[in-house]
């Protein structure tokens, strides 16, 4: 009787990327900032997040100013109770 074996066991594996014609995604380094706003009226509002990419230019903080304002903008849009002007802002401490 003559030996038989089966196909599908003697291949070497072979990644399904390979197989589907997939690549692997190269993950993504999402860098934000935490920023704590405190607005004039009093209310404050802790770890608002601020893509760092915003922040490596020259003006240091101001563009998360403008950031989160035009957060608020939005937000206010959608709920219609604005939110006040903010009065400091400061960056979250490190956790």
């Amino acid at each position: 009787m003559a030996h038989t074996t089966d196909r599908l066991t003697c291949r070497t594996p072979v990644p399904v990327e390979i197989i589907l014609g997939r690549q692997k995604k190269q993950p993504t380094t999402a860098s934000f900032v935490l920023f704590d706003v405190l607005y004039e009226d009093g209310s404050r509002s802790s770890n608002r997040k601020v893509p760092g990419e915003m922040l490596d230019g020259l003006d240091g903080d101001d563009p998360a100013r403008t950031f989160i304002m035009s957060q608020d903008q939005k937000i206010a849009e959608m709920s219609g109770q604005p939110r006040g002007p903010i009065k400091s802002l400061t960056r979250s401490a490190k956790q």
